[in-house]
């Protein structure tokens, strides 16, 4: 990529980001965040259920002493480490169920003519799209974790696992992101040519919503506003 069509996709990119912004209030997106923000919680909270349960259950079979909160501390450990490692994953395949909501309110806003073009995603599309966008996620970043925690655990290395992190999820995210708004547009046989031609584009926008992913609070949010950007890039793109 020349500089100047480096310069062109950076202005794109905060183009997109000011427009997702001033849209976050919009009802329909408000919906869509707090909806899929209390399944992914719902999500972690029963895992961590279970886990302290099944870790009680075991505990008492090998009659070990204060079961309870041995299993209880260790499922608490587990949820929190798990979350902080795999809500990337939950968090975009969740928003994926809901994802045509949020693309459909960025299009009818600023770009009608592809809205009334748009074939609505069916909903075992979307379940499809979410496991397969999940099973990515979780393998690559199972197979990365021995990295994060070694980079952790290092004085000089901490600082590097947030790179380590958007290095690994960047370009996975881009295409889950990218695939949301694409499956409106793009035909399934021609779905596979449309990922290949949109690398680029696609890993800038997954690198922004990694980005996000990291800071707290905002995290939370982070699902929506790439769905969002997603939607902008595409059709800035295309255009």
């Amino acid at each position: 990529m020349t500089a100047r069509g480096g310069g062109a996709q950076g202005a794109a990119m905060v183009r997109a980001l000011i427009l997702t912004l001033r849209q976050l209030g919009d009802p329909a997106i408000v919906g869509v965040i707090l909806r899929s923000l209390a399944l992914t919680l719902l999500i972690f909270a029963t895992s961590g259920v279970a886990l302290g349960l099944g870790g009680r259950m075991l505990l008492a079979h090998a009659g070990i002493g204060h079961a309870g909160a041995i299993a209880a501390t260790a499922a608490t450990l587990l949820t929190i480490l798990t979350g902080w490692l795999l809500f990337r994953a939950v968090a975009v395949a969740v928003i994926g169920l809901f994802a045509d909501t949020i693309v459909a309110a960025v299009e009818q806003r600023h770009y009608p003519a592809e809205a009334a073009r748009a074939r609505p995603v069916r909903l075992h599309r979307a379940l499809a799209m979410g496991g397969r966008s999940a099973a990515r996620a979780i393998l690559a970043n199972l197979v990365a974790a021995p990295f994060y925690l070694l980079l952790l655990v290092s004085a000089v290395g901490a600082p590097l696992a947030p790179l380590l992190f958007a290095a690994v999820n960047a370009p996975l995210l881009g295409r889950d992101l990218g695939e949301m708004v694409a499956a409106r547009h793009v035909p399934a046989a021609a779905m596979k040519g449309w990922l290949a031609a949109t690398r680029g584009p696609r890993a800038l926008i997954g690198l922004v919503a990694t980005l996000l992913f990291v800071i707290p609070v905002v995290n939370l949010l982070a699902p929506a506003i790439g769905a969002a950007l997603a939607t902008h890039r595409f059709h800035g793109g295309r255009q």
